[in-house]
């Protein structure tokens, strides 16, 4: 496929967040028009920050960023602003333009076909609040895709989409004839349409260009990796016959001390050789969620559960008990009401749903509100500890908060400067933390960098309490156990 002229291009631009903390260390790349590019890279790499930079959000301490002229760019949020929540459906898709738009409406019908946002009934008044946090997503996505821009930007837009809204934009990213640059951890929405991969290094702090598409790219940094690990272990065996022969030298004295030196002198060349092995490909340590032991019999007991049908609350008779070790996964379309049954059970008041007294429970919710965005990941952990612990233990809090690569001084980083994907990492630190009786999980894979996808779904298909799971994920569902399904849909 031929592309035209260069649109975005980055010449040696560096950025830092917050004091000292470089994101992009003298970064070079540029995207031509008409180009399909994934950014690639770990949890808090600064993959979000790179979009900010490109629309002028940010502004990078030094180098140049270079826009074609006249490029129209369109950014879509992962959530939507407080002050727009009360604004119609017409009115927040009007506050997408500069210009006053006359034909707005059928514009809207076009737009939430593509995201599959469709009902039977005119949406066009709807309160943006009223919808559930699935459609919010697809109302968020649409917002930038009825900008119809040179450059279009999507931050995890498969988040939150069923398998029909996953479908109907890959179909539309087909086909978009401008340019687009996506952040996604979905390997098989980004095969479909992707020619090209910027991929940041968190550990060098740059950008790398790799052409083909993401399972390409994945392949070629592997080999990369393998490639490098090989040349450090060869060096590290010389280094170390060398330094076995200097300590033999200066054993022996005299005029063998200055061969020793040499051979010192040696193996330190040999050191400087090693390639940084890329920590950036540094995976979450295999954890596991410990269960509140001194439960018997039945946990939690479905009897009836409610569910939006054309936006009003039925209840629906079932007929469910979840004892330990249960695992059951709730299904059913976007807007039937999956996290808000969720929410309902976490707070103990789902109408018709029985939890035992007694049970902890453990709740993972999508958008980490559990979390106090103001704590430190310390002062969370600590909360947490001192709830279910009855103490801190400083200790067993920073092993913790290590195994979810939360190392070093990033435990007194706030939560709310950390990235989506870090703050999921810090809601599972605090399950491991909480022992939880029953674990309810709101789409846990949503943010989270995909070579952890495995460990997490080991741990849960390993945790011994009940469990209710929601995934729109089929890939992640096939790696647990699954013993009950509730579609609400039927």
């Amino acid at each position: 496929m031929a592309h035209g002229e260069v649109v975005v291009r980055f010449e040696k631009v560096t950025f830092e967040y917050g004091h000292n903390k470089t994101i992009l260390d003298a970064v070079d790349f540029s995207v031509r028009r008409g180009m399909k590019v994934t950014i690639m890279g770990q949890n808090g790499a600064g993959k979000s920050t790179l979009f900010s930079l490109i629309t002028g959000a940010n502004t990078p301490e030094d180098g140049i960023i270079n826009l074609a002229q006249r490029t129209t760019i369109a950014l879509s949020r992962q959530v939507i602003p407080r002050d727009e929540l009360d604004l119609t459906v017409r009115e927040f898709f009007l506050k997408c333009f500069k210009e006053k738009i006359y034909d707005i409406d059928p514009r809207i019908d076009e737009v939430l076909e593509v995201v599959n946002l469709k009902g039977h009934e005119k949406v066009h008044d709807r309160i943006v609040r009223s919808f559930s946090g699935g459609q919010q997503a697809r109302l968020l996505l649409a917002s930038a895709l009825i900008q119809e821009p040179d450059i279009l930007l999507l931050d995890e837009p498969t988040n939150n989409l069923d398998k029909a809204g996953i479908a109907h934009l890959t179909d539309f990213l087909v086909k978009y004839k401008k340019t687009v640059i996506v952040i996604s951890h979905d390997a098989h929405f980004l095969n479909a349409f992707t020619d090209a991969v910027l991929y940041l290094d968190v550990y060098t702090r740059k950008i790398e260009q790799y052409v083909g598409n993401y399972t390409d790219v994945r392949d070629q940094i592997a080999v990369r990796m393998e490639r490098e690990n090989r040349k450090n272990a060869l060096l590290s065996k010389e280094i170390q016959a060398k330094k076995d022969q200097a300590n033999a030298f200066a054993m022996k004295g005299g005029n063998l001390r200055a061969v020793a030196k040499r051979m010192r002198e040696l193996a330190a060349d040999l050191e400087e050789e090693k390639v940084d092995v890329r920590k950036e490909d540094k995976t979450i340590r295999p954890f596991k969620i410990p269960f509140q032991g001194d439960l018997i019999g039945d946990i939690i007991t479905f009897e009836s559960v409610s569910i939006l049908k054309k936006h009003k609350p039925t209840q629906v008779k079932v007929n469910i008990k979840l004892r330990k070790n249960k695992h059951l996964l709730l299904s059913g379309p976007n807007g039937i009401g999956k996290s808000t049954l969720l929410e309902a059970l976490a707070n103990n008041r789902a109408e018709g749903v029985t939890i035992t007294p007694g049970v902890s429970v453990g709740y993972y919710r999508q958008d980490f509100s559990t979390l106090n965005f103001e704590h430190t990941v310390f002062e969370a952990l600590a909360e947490v500890s001192r709830k279910y612990a009855g103490r801190v233990d400083e200790e067993r809090i920073r092993a913790t908060a290590a195994s979810f690569l939360i190392v070093g001084d990033m435990v007194n980083t706030r939560i709310g400067s950390l990235s989506e994907g870090q703050k999921g990492l810090v809601a599972f630190a605090s399950l491991v933390i909480e022992r939880p009786g029953l674990l309810i999980l709101d789409e846990p894979t949503n943010h989270i960098n995909f070579r952890h996808l495995p460990v997490i779904a080991k741990a849960l298909d390993e945790y011994e309490g009940a469990m209710i799971l929601v995934s729109h994920v089929p890939e992640f569902v096939e790696q647990i156990r699954i013993d009950e399904i509730l579609d609400l849909d039927k």
